[in-house]
């Protein structure tokens, strides 16, 4: 598969690959890849990130993706649905950190002292996405899976990236109509 990925999308896995070497996690995330998508320029994600008004945004949404790592990678619409059954996670946070220090419910192996080194692989989540790109460029019959191959997977598959997309207006629909038709729909 990633012999059809172009240079820009090869940049993005390999920036996604460097942004879990920072945080020394583990595998790499699908949070990962909207970090390395947001540090592109003069791509075609970049572009439509831009057309969408995210180009000046783009701490607020790393502070959001931050935010969703220290809550341990809940979503905020499963934070609420626990507070829903009386569990609240922001205090829960508060007491492990104030316990084990800042970040202490990431997966950061920093924290824990460990020190990572040698190939990091991707997570299932990780792999979806990978999946669903290509899903999305055969659907819209493209020969090649661009970097907004994956920007549109990750505004597809449910979790955090996609979530934190849409609180800044940044939604499958919205990318469909900046980056033209047939963007896949069939792969929902």
């Amino acid at each position: 598969m990633f012999e059809r990925f172009t240079k820009d999308a090869r940049a993005v896995v390999q920036g996604a690959v460097g942004h879990a070497e920072e945080v020394r996690a583990e595998t790499v995330e699908p949070e990962h890849l909207l970090l390395a998508l947001l540090d592109r320029e003069g791509s075609r994600a970049s572009f439509a990130l831009a057309a969408l008004g995210l180009g000046e945004r783009r701490d607020a949404v790393r502070q959001a993706l931050g935010d969703a790592r220290r809550r341990a990678g809940l979503s905020q619409s499963e934070t609420e649905a626990l507070a829903g059954l009386g569990i609240d996670v922001t205090e829960i946070v508060a007491k492990v950190e104030e316990a084990h220090g800042v970040g202490a419910m990431s997966a950061d192996d920093r924290k824990r002292g460990r020190r990572w080194s040698g190939h990091r692989s991707f997570s299932r989540g990780a792999k979806e996405v990978l999946e669903k790109a290509l899903r999305v460029a055969v659907a819209r019959r493209d020969r090649h899976i661009g970097d907004e191959h994956l920007l549109l997977a990750l505004a597809l598959r449910p979790g955090v990236p996609a979530e934190v997309l849409a609180d800044h207006g940044v939604t499958h629909a919205s990318l469909s109509r900046v980056l033209g038709e047939g963007a896949g729909e069939a792969c929902a």
